[in-house]
């Protein structure tokens, strides 16, 4: 059998904060066993046409000064909605600013106070099986969640006493959507803890037999 494909996008040009360089080479060492990992900052991919020969999609866009066309929301929808993967990793969520993609995503992007050291907690489904909590520096991002998707909340968070949402999953039309927030700078993606949170993510969202 064909070995499974992935497509990561991301920003190499003219990223603000977050730039894919470093961050493909590690998503792409995580994955490797599962899944042949493509990288572009070619946001026409996202159009259905070019989407279809894809398993899994990673989104580490930053789009926070713009948002993708309407043709290329429509690809990402039907191509999750017609059972494709969907992974939107940290600075990603910058796609919710088209609302029809907060609603894919199951929420958006409201702020974080500084970046700082962080407890996480793994919460109990499938995707995070024979996880453990630890301990990781990273931006806390803060989110609004969209009232109608149906999430599962696999991680958080500890913030001056209080924990936060971290990582979601849920079902779209056929596909799979997970939101992982970890994943400020290639560090983030050199911990143990992330690197297998990604895997099984992947291995979930792309329903790839374990």
């Amino acid at each position: 059998m064909d070995k499974r494909k992935c497509l990561l996008l991301g920003d190499y040009t003219h990223p603000r904060f977050h730039p894919l360089q470093g961050v493909d080479k590690q998503i792409s060492e995580i994955l490797n066993d599962l899944l042949i990992v493509q990288c572009s900052e070619n946001k026409k991919l996202l159009l259905g046409e070019h989407l279809a020969g894809y398993d899994l999609c990673i989104a580490y866009n930053e789009l926070w000064n713009e948002t993708v066309s309407p043709q290329q929301t429509a690809g990402l929808l039907s191509y999750v909605s017609g059972g494709g993967g969907l992974i939107v990793l940290h600075t990603g969520i910058s796609l919710a600013k088209r609302y029809e993609l907060a609603q894919l995503i199951g929420g958006k992007f409201t702020g974080h106070p500084p970046f700082t050291p962080l407890n996480f907690r793994v919460l109990e489904h499938a995707l995070t099986e024979g996880l453990e909590d630890f301990q990781l520096d990273e931006e806390p991002y803060r989110f609004e969640f969209d009232p109608f998707t149906e999430k599962t909340i696999l991680l958080e968070y500890e913030l001056e006493g209080e924990w936060h949402p971290a990582a979601w999953c849920h079902r779209y039309g056929q596909g799979r959507v997970v939101y992982l927030m970890p994943g400020h700078h290639e560090p983030s993606f050199r911990h143990p803890a992330i690197r297998d949170l990604i895997l099984q993510a992947a291995t979930w969202a792309a329903r790839i037999p374990r």
